[in-house]
């Protein structure tokens, strides 16, 4: 299972990079979602991948940390408003510049 998963991951983040890297606003977003997903689930991945284990500190027993628990929960939260204010930075570009494209730079006209 953990080979499945950091293949998962892995994935996510080859994808996102590639994504990062287009000219096109759209797909940088794209790009920074997928990413911030793939560190999310590499941060859940640190609190080991145990199944049917108490969430909590039971003595003599594993248990799941539920440290990054909460650090990937405070994570999606950050990371649904940087999307919404990257989203709002990316239409204003395209009505400033009549483009979508992020390498666009705009001339000073006087």
């Amino acid at each position: 299972m953990e080979v499945l998963y950091a293949l998962s991951v892995g994935m996510l983040t080859a994808a996102g990079v590639y994504l990062l890297l287009e000219k096109r606003s759209v797909f940088v977003v794209l790009g920074l979602m997928i990413l911030s997903y793939a560190v999310n689930l590499f941060l859940f991945a640190m609190g080991r991948l145990h199944t049917n284990k108490p969430p909590l500190a039971d003595l003599g027993t594993q248990f799941a940390d539920p440290l990054p628990q909460a650090l990937v929960l405070t994570a999606i939260v950050i990371g649904f408003a940087m999307t919404a204010f990257v989203l709002v930075l990316a239409l204003h570009g395209r009505v400033v510049s009549e483009s979508d494209r992020v390498d666009v730079i705009e001339e000073e006209s006087e």
